[in-house]
């Protein structure tokens, strides 16, 4: 019998607790540099919208000269982890806007992960085609997209559901329930 002593069983303690906080560390890290990709995409867009008006309106010389440029390519990280695809063939055909404000000012040697993140439409639409008459919660929904790993990624989700019952592409068959809508 391997007699442990107590200073020993806490370090083992200790260093399997920090085991699991770096797996969830790491997780953790991806999601956010999914949405961070995604929200510096959305400000390239919005910058390059304010240019395009400030330029038509009378007076825009004064107004750009106190607005100072954000420098995007600085925040932007370093590497940044693929975005999970479905297991259902996604549609080649974006909803109007969704890639255009994902992917705006983007070069073409930007990752796909950017690319993605704007199809969230289309991945949820051709989930729902392959579950068929199924009511599914928009958490089984992020699951099986692979975007529950934070609450904010099972949030967006939600969000594009409930524009997609707005556009009648979905139905809301109960509290929290949504299922394909029929053609």
């Amino acid at each position: 019998m391997v007699f442990v002593t107590p200073t020993a069983r806490n370090i083992e303690i200790t260093a399997e607790g920090l085991q699991e906080d770096l797996a969830r560390l790491g997780m953790q890290k991806q999601a956010l540099e999914r949405e961070l990709a995604a929200v510096t995409a959305h400000l390239g867009s919005v910058q390059r919208a304010l240019s395009a008006l400030q330029a038509l309106m009378p007076g825009a010389a004064s107004s750009s000269a106190t607005t100072p440029p954000v420098d995007t390519d600085a925040e932007a990280p370093t590497t940044v982890a693929p975005a999970p695809r479905p297991s259902a063939p996604v549609a080649d055909a974006t909803e109007e806007g969704d890639e255009t404000r994902a992917t705006a000012g983007h070069p073409e040697s930007d990752t796909d992960s950017v690319r993605a993140y704007g199809k969230l439409t289309e991945q949820i639409l051709a989930y729902f085609a392959e579950a068929g008459d199924v009511d599914l919660r928009a958490r089984d929904v992020a699951s099986a997209l692979g975007r529950d790993t934070d609450s904010g990624s099972i949030n967006g989700v939600r969000s594009t559901l409930d524009r997609l019952v707005g556009s009648s592409r979905v139905r809301r068959v109960g509290r929290g329930l949504y299922r394909a809508a029929k053609p």
